[in-house]
């Protein structure tokens, strides 16, 4: 994965994060390289002003879950201290973005923000967790935090970051997804060209919906359509040009497409109810 990016690299860096995406999946051999470009350019969407040349985790995941009563790491003296049970590509990351918590408000509600902790320092300790059964090459781990040094980002942790990131990552995973299909699909001459038009369609739209609002319940349900659209290209593909390693390698890591498949379901009805009030 490293090696990857570091040959990668140049492509995120002069690009706005949704041609990044797409460049980055379009230079991808694997579906695995095309998620890691497409998670370090919502990463990129979501924190503007961030140095693209490090690359970066997000850390929410507790023991409870990812949703505010959950998060019991704290940020206390401008230092993090706490645990998180699974963080993907920490292994890959110079930068943690940790949600901690900072007391509670008037109304009893934890008072949640973001803090950026290098990787490096004194007080981080990776744990690797075991390989998925599918994008093998895409790590993960627990992390622990004993007083590592923070910065604090300013804004809500949850409603400025944790919250939209899921929409954020959504767009720019599937449009990296979508560059890879494209490449690939030209460079083995395989699909056929009603395929790849469709796949060019559907990024146009992605595309597009980068720079929307991503808590606006017409961008979550304009999302929602566009990852139905894609889910029914990828049923209907025809591998016949595929390479055998590959196509093995596509049966065994087209899974991560469904992977939280839940959540998103959850924001779709969320987003019609808001529409509907």
């Amino acid at each position: 994965m490293r090696a990857w990016w570091e040959r990668a690299r140049p492509i995120a860096l002069d690009r706005a994060p949704r041609d990044a995406a797409l460049a980055l999946g379009a230079r991808a051999d694997r579906i695995a390289y095309a998620f890691a470009g497409g998670y370090g350019a919502a990463l990129d969407a979501l924190l503007p002003d961030r140095d693209r040349a490090r690359t970066a985790a997000l850390c929410a995941t507790e023991a409870g879950g990812v949703h505010p009563r959950a998060i019991q790491t704290e940020l206390r003296d401008g230092r993090v201290h706490g645990d998180k049970t699974f963080v993907t590509l920490a292994d890959h990351a110079d930068d943690l973005l940790v949600l901690a918590k900072v007391g509670d408000d008037d109304a009893g509600r934890p008072r949640l923000v973001l803090a950026r902790v290098d990787a490096k320092s004194d007080g981080v300790a990776l744990e690797p967790l075991p390989e998925m059964p599918f994008v093998p090459e895409i790590g993960h781990a627990s992390v622990r935090f004993d007083g590592a040094a923070a910065t604090l980002l300013p804004g809500d942790g949850w409603d400025d970051y944790v919250r939209p990131f899921r929409t954020v990552e959504d767009i720019h995973v599937h449009l990296a997804f979508l560059g890879w299909l494209i490449a690939s699909g030209r460079r083995w001459g395989a699909f056929g060209d009603a395929t790849l038009e469709e796949a060019l369609a559907i990024a146009a739209g992605l595309h597009g919906l980068a720079v929307a609002d991503p808590r606006e319940p017409a961008t979550h349900l304009a999302l929602a359509g566009a990852i139905t659209a894609s889910a029914r290209l990828v049923e209907g593909l025809d591998l016949d040009g595929v390479p055998a390693d590959d196509r093995v390698r596509w049966e065994r890591d087209r899974r991560l497409l469904k992977v939280a498949g839940k959540a998103r379901e959850a924001r779709r009805v969320g987003a019609w109810t808001r529409l509907r009030r």
